[in-house]
């Protein structure tokens, strides 16, 4: 029998490849990823053709002090990064998080700072 955790773990799998089938990103239009640990967020700008991370930004670099602040700061600080490397535009992965919290407020702080998607 399964324990609890390996299930809530396989229904996160099952929606995480269920968004990436969907979802992936251009030379022209790159994946902006969203991982939420229990301490940390971090996002990065992925180009999936060629497999590279163009941009990255966490939580440890953000200035908030609520943790929802704190993701907003990672979106606003990886479209900064994103604009400095010239990328205007981005698919948004979810990764197979709700969209809600502090996932919602890294979009919003993303979008703030200049991305689009």
């Amino acid at each position: 029998m399964k324990s609890a955790l390996e299930i809530k773990n396989q229904k996160f799998e099952r929606r995480h490849s269920r968004v990436r089938a969907k979802i992936s990103g251009t030379k022209d239009r790159p994946r902006l990823s969203v991982f939420k640990s229990h301490k940390y967020i971090y996002a990065q700008i992925i180009d999936d053709d060629k497999g590279n991370t163009l941009v990255s930004f966490n939580s440890r670099e953000a200035k908030g002090k609520v943790p929802r602040e704190k993701a907003k700061e990672v979106g606003i600080g990886i479209a900064k990064k994103a604009l400095a490397a010239k990328i205007k535009e981005v698919v948004f992965d979810k990764g197979g998080y709700l969209y809600a919290g502090k996932i919602k407020a890294v979009a919003e702080g993303a979008r703030e700072g200049g991305l689009k998607f």
